[in-house]
């Protein structure tokens, strides 16, 4: 299997994929047409991304079945021609998780301490004791949590060591599926995530992008924060509306820092300009929330474990564009000695009769005699078809149909 990895990665990482039987492919620096020739030519069967923008183009240059994501977030992924071109996406999910919330901590603490302000001060020959004791500390100030996945847990760990009371807005805990009291520590739950602004006088992100999470944080969650609010976003730039937010902070004095924007440059290094980022009480880093050492070798061990586990069993590790719900509305159940031809026959009186197998699985029971498959079909086959189906194959035991 070959592996082409097109952005900086572990040499643990490389050397895992080469123990696993893998024929790597390290080419870091492609992107754009470079990145689909690169496909291309080298005919990979998986494709290796950290931040590098994956097209249509790239997906239907070569003959790609597997795209990973040695990261969390997979919105620099085309994952829509992925799915029509049957690719697989996957991704790392939590494995930056412990970095990415010591970042969010290290941001809060810089906000309330304003240490960028003080370092700057001192590099300008500037001693100003006076300005910069006035702190108001964090110990007992309440941190409102918009997500409580890996990274959000995390962060409430921290929290809560600093003596932070918790309120935490979740899907899993608005659903019902999980409970707020079970949490490993001591929080409360909100409604919606204005109850969370309305609550906290720091307010942290971490949600993952998808289009329900678009601009989660508008104008109604910020209105909602009490003047003079921290305010902290190391999840992406495109949950918070970020005009809304430059209001807050010229309008209610909210302090704010940012890891992630909008509009990141494509290249790591280069111009950038966001009118937040010029204003006072707005500190920002250069999207580094995963880039620890810790967090990297962890990733590329990820990695290593996806891209072996779909090479030696064909089964891909956090897939996330398989779809939820098929448009299938019956299952074909069929009782069957095990012997070739069985299923061509099955599938070939379906395909006259124009109906299409959304799923199947054929499971075989012990010494190899019998099996049943289970066929999950767009439609419901007539009755005579069945009988046709059934009656034209002597090793057919018995069929029968479940609407789904």
């Amino acid at each position: 299997m070959k592996v082409l990895i097109a952005d900086k990665f572990e040499q643990s990482g490389i050397a895992g994929l080469t123990a696993a039987g893998c024929d790597v492919v390290y080419q870091p620096d492609l992107k754009d047409a470079a990145l689909t020739a690169a496909v291309r030519d080298t005919g990979a069967d998986v494709l290796v991304v950290r931040g590098t923008t994956v097209t249509a183009a790239m997906l239907e240059a070569g003959s790609l079945s597997l795209v990973v994501r040695a990261g969390a977030g997979y919105n620099t992924i085309d994952v829509a021609t992925a799915s029509k071109r049957g690719i697989y996406v996957s991704n790392c999910p939590g494995r930056n998780a412990i970095a990415v919330a010591e970042l969010a901590l290290a941001l809060i603490l810089a906000l309330d301490r304003r240490i960028p302000d003080n370092v700057a001060e001192l590099r300008a020959g500037k001693w100003n004791k006076k300005e910069y004791s006035k702190a108001r500390g964090l110990y007992g100030r309440t941190i409102g949590l918009l997500g409580y996945g890996s990274i959000g847990q995390e962060v409430a760990k921290r929290a809560h060591a600093f003596g932070m009371p918790i309120v935490v807005w979740s899907r899993r805990f608005a659903s019902g599926r999980d409970r707020v009291d079970d949490a490993p520590v001591p929080m409360t739950g909100a409604r919606t995530p204005g109850d969370v602004a309305a609550q906290c006088d720091v307010l942290s992100v971490h949600v993952a992008l998808t289009p329900e999470t678009k601009h989660l944080v508008n104008a109604s969650v910020l209105d909602q924060l009490k003047p003079g609010s921290y305010f902290v976003n190391t999840a992406r730039g495109e949950v918070v509306d970020y005009a809304a937010l430059e209001k807050a902070v010229k309008e209610r004095q909210i302090r704010v820092a940012l890891d992630v924007f909008a509009a990141e440059p494509k290249d790591p290094a280069g111009e950038f300009k966001a009118p937040i980022v010029s204003l006072p009480n707005v500190y920002g880093t250069h999207h580094i929330g995963a880039s620890t050492d810790q967090a990297q070798e962890a990733i590329a061990a990820e990695t290593v474990r996806i891209v072996a586990c779909y090479k030696d069993s064909g089964k891909v590790l956090n897939v996330v564009n398989l779809a939820k719900k098929t448009p299938a509305t019956h299952m074909l159940v069929v009782r069957h000695r095990d012997r070739p031809g069985v299923l061509a026959h099955v599938f070939d009186h379906l395909r006259s009769g124009d109906i299409n197998v959304q799923e199947t699985e054929n499971i075989i029971f012990d010494g190899a005699e019998a099996a049943v498959a289970r066929i999950n079909l767009d439609g419901a086959p007539p009755d005579a078809l069945l009988k046709t189906i059934q009656s034209g194959n002597a090793d057919i035991l018995d069929l029968h149909l479940v609407t789904i």
